[in-house]
């Protein structure tokens, strides 16, 4: 399964435009911004040798520098696990490319070679603790042998170290992506497909696009336990999801998962007590976020008489 939702990634990134918001959005560089990202071009991955064909579905771009065809590929490596050689997978990787460039007489004007960024792209549900330079898989030795230690570096976006308070503002399509799939009930699918689609209104390309990728991550999604046809817009996807919220909410109740009991019984909560109390503090919210389901429970029935906030939380 991890295949086919890397398979929906690169789907995804062989579109110019989420290359340049993942570029404009999740990596802070002010030259990189600068670049006219109208120039993309993908390009093939014929450089990869026989001993490496399950890469040659990776995602390469060049990007054109003050109007010359100055290198930049993005080497975008999809991993949903983490993987303890991925620095020396890319080192690997950037050495078949560039002799390919080579081959194919795409050296800089100087005979350099043109710079690669290269980028890992993580959405595990695991923390990323792989080394992100070669450097440093390698124990460091005295004398003439450090000299000649191998260092290539990879630019980690790590998908789940970002909030959904921290994506909404952003106005980027990798954002949305990342938001959906943070998503734990249709219903917040729902309304981000709501804003895709607002969003999107005169771009029925990438309107289809998404909708192609969601429902494969939809159907990826074990515990909605949903197969949908095929579709080619994302309103078809929304109408769908307005269709079957009301069922996965009741099949979430029937299976009795403890997390999305514990889930419903905090919002519960959360909402009496602004209706009760008026704005929460965040510290209640950060309490009520970490607290068991007892506890949740027995704060949502003194809640109902409390006279004032501060009470309800005194054991």
């Amino acid at each position: 399964m991890s295949k086919i939702h890397d398979s929906s990634y690169k789907f995804l990134f062989s579109n110019p435009e989420l290359v340049r918001d993942l570029i404009m959005g999740f990596i802070p560089d002010d030259w990189l911004h600068t670049l006219d990202y109208s120039t993309l071009e993908k390009v093939s991955g014929s450089y990869v040798s026989d001993d490496f064909k399950q890469r040659e579905d990776d995602i390469v771009w060049r990007v054109k520098v003050d109007g010359e065809w100055l290198y930049l590929y993005l080497l975008i490596e999809f991993q949903s696990s983490v993987d303890k050689y991925m620095a020396l997978r890319m080192m690997v990787y950037i050495g078949l490319l560039y002799q390919d460039l080579l081959k194919q007489g795409h050296a800089l004007a100087d005979g350099r070679l043109p710079p690669i960024l290269p980028i890992v792209l993580y959405n595990g549900s695991q923390k990323w603790t792989a080394a992100t330079n070669v450097a440093d898989l390698i124990p460091v030795v005295p004398g003439l042998v450090s000299q000649f230690k191998p260092s290539l570096q990879y630019l980690l976006i790590d998908e789940n170290t970002y909030t959904d308070s921290e994506l909404a503002p952003l106005n980027n399509l990798v954002a949305a992506v990342f938001c959906l799939e943070h998503a734990d009930s249709p219903s917040a699918v729902s309304d981000i497909v709501k804003l895709l689609i607002d969003w999107l209104q005169d771009r029925p390309d990438l309107r289809k696009m998404f909708a192609h990728w969601l429902r494969a991550t939809l159907m990826r999604k074990s515990e909605y336990g949903i197969l949908l046809p095929e579709v080619d817009d994302l309103q078809e996807i929304r109408v769908m999801l307005a269709d079957k919220v009301e069922m996965w909410a009741k099949a979430y109740i029937a299976e009795g998962k403890q997390e999305g009991l514990q889930q419903g019984e905090m919002l519960a909560l959360q909402r009496l007590l602004a209706k009760r109390f008026g704005p929460i503090p965040a510290e209640t919210i950060a309490l009520i976020s970490n607290a068991p389901l007892a506890d949740i429970e027995r704060w949502f029935d003194r809640a109902i008489d409390a006279k004032q906030l501060s009470g309800i939380f005194i054991d």
